[in-house]
């Protein structure tokens, strides 16, 4: 499991159960079935409306993910890059495909069965470019499902909190104050499980998501720049410090632009590491 994503969850609802004990006489006010089936039943029905049925079927997949504590390998994948440069550098060809069946990265992978089934490097390098805003567009459209709940929650619970204002103000022309106060309960309680399921679980996913897609398109990136680099012929030295000064400068910078800044910054520092090394 993700830690923090789990003590995050956790330790809101645990906060919140404490702040409800210790202020309310009576704990069980703050449950209303027909309040809460008021802001889940109108989420999932909007949420239906507005995504075809499978991607709304992911919804539990995506929460899957963002629970279970998926770490990203980005030094074996370095090590591995920096090998097969190595055998392709030295024309062994069948040892770079030995090699590529030990490498756990499918996108590495395929990057270098391209390579080696003699695929002309722009082609390897479009098909790679393809692959990577086919993620992007996959998982920004799951996480943009996230916040659409998140933005629905809180309008179906200003939803109930309208349909228990006006059982409310019916019942008031009965003088019947039980009558009155659960329409006051579906009121108020609403408004009060669509703002916490929007901030407490649908839009921290979503976030948690974003996060996770960013830190794998910057993988991504360095899986790409390093098949390029091996497709040039260019040498495991070269190849290893221009990744490794990627991966030094902007591990934790994950914008696009900051991809884009890492990738020209570890070119130039590669090349000064290459003509200093070649000039002992």
């Amino acid at each position: 499991m993700n830690p923090t994503t789990l003590l995050g969850m956790l330790g809101g609802v645990a906060l919140l159960v404490a702040a409800i004990y210790t202020t309310a006489e009576d704990v069980t006010a703050f449950v209303n079935v027909p309040g809460l089936f008021i802001v889940l039943g109108g989420t999932l029905a909007a949420t239906l409306i507005s995504y075809p049925f499978k991607e709304v079927v992911r919804v539990f997949h995506v929460v899957l993910i963002v629970l279970r504590n998926e770490r990203l390998y980005t030094q074996d994948d370095l090590e591995e890059i920096i090998e097969v440069s190595r055998l392709w550098f030295g024309g062994d060809i069948l040892a770079t495909e030995e090699e590529m069946e030990t490498i756990k990265n499918p996108f590495l992978r395929t990057g270098i069965q391209l390579l080696v089934d003699r695929v002309p490097l722009e082609d390897v390098q479009e098909l790679m470019e393809w692959r990577l805003q086919r993620l992007k567009a996959r998982e920004g459209a799951e996480a943009q499902l996230f916040r659409s709940m998140a933005s629905y929650a809180p309008a179906f619970g200003m939803l109930g909190t309208l349909i228990g204002l006006v059982n409310m103000l019916k019942g008031m022309s009965g003088g019947d104050i039980a009558y009155i106060g659960q329409g006051m309960a579906v009121a108020l309680l609403t408004t009060f499980y669509g703002i916490l399921l929007a901030n407490l679980f649908f839009k921290p996913i979503a976030v948690k998501f974003e996060r996770r897609t960013e830190q794998r398109v910057m993988l991504m990136h360095l899986v790409m720049e390093g098949i390029g680099l091996i497709g040039q012929q260019r040498s495991p030295a070269f190849v290893k410090a221009y990744l490794e000064n990627f991966i030094a400068h902007y591990e934790d910078e994950l914008r696009q632009s900051d991809v884009e800044e890492a990738l020209e910054t570890a070119r130039e520092e590669a090349a000064r590491e290459s003509e200093r090394q070649e000039g002992r």
